[in-house]
């Protein structure tokens, strides 16, 4: 999979896995391809938050893929392909792929940190890397509260970087009625921020 369409989806070990489970399902709906980490934390929430248990299953994008067709009762367009966390041989692993464009939603403040010092000790912080350093466009959706001055320099650093950082912060303007509204409403910034058109919230008329 490679090409503007195609966009890397790093799920991490912070609360907020509807957050990469609707935005993947909005790139697949879209036609666009996905390719899919997800850290052994963010497993945990999967489970723990949506009672999506991918941990120690062979294939657990078909675990992914059948959680989105439960959801969606129209087809999604885009094909979607499952890479293990530890993995460092996959295509996207090296600065010479296409890949440009990866979200890392949500963010845990360590992947955060070792994004930020350049640390790759598993595919979710090389595809990063590389994602930087080829001028790639990196979006990472932070979900922790309070935060320390050691988040907020690491979150700094990556600004510095071009990085894009959209907090896991809903609005309350358009007057969220569900959990669901408020995931749209920081979905629908990924897609703006990745020039994708959209109307998973409603915009501001003043």
């Amino acid at each position: 999979m490679t090409g503007a369409s195609s966009y890397i989806v790093a799920i991490t070990g912070a609360s907020g896995a509807a957050y990469g489970m609707r935005l993947t399902e909005e790139l697949l709906l879209r036609g666009s391809d996905v390719e899919l980490i997800i850290s052994p934390a963010g497993k945990l929430l999967l489970k723990e938050e949506l009672a999506i248990d991918v941990a120690g299953k062979g294939d657990a994008g078909a675990v992914v893929l059948d959680y989105l067709k439960a959801r969606e009762s129209s087809a999604l367009k885009g094909a979607l392909n499952y890479n293990a966390h530890d993995d460092l041989t996959v295509r996207f692993a090296s600065g010479s792929s296409r890949q440009k464009t990866m979200i890392v939603i949500p963010a845990s403040m360590g992947s955060v940190a070792r994004i930020a010092c350049g640390i790759s000790g598993n595919l979710i912080e090389r595809a990063a890397d590389c994602i930087i350093k080829e001028g790639g466009r990196l979006v990472i959706v932070p979900r922790e509260t309070p935060l320390s001055t050691i988040h907020l320099e690491n979150m700094l650093k990556l600004a510095r970087t071009g990085v894009i950082t959209i907090p896991a912060m809903p609005a309350f303007y358009n007057k969220p009625k569900t959990i669901e509204d408020m995931v749209d409403f920081i979905v629908g910034k990924v897609l703006d921020a990745l020039d994708i058109e959209n109307d998973l919230y409603n915009r501001w008329k003043g």
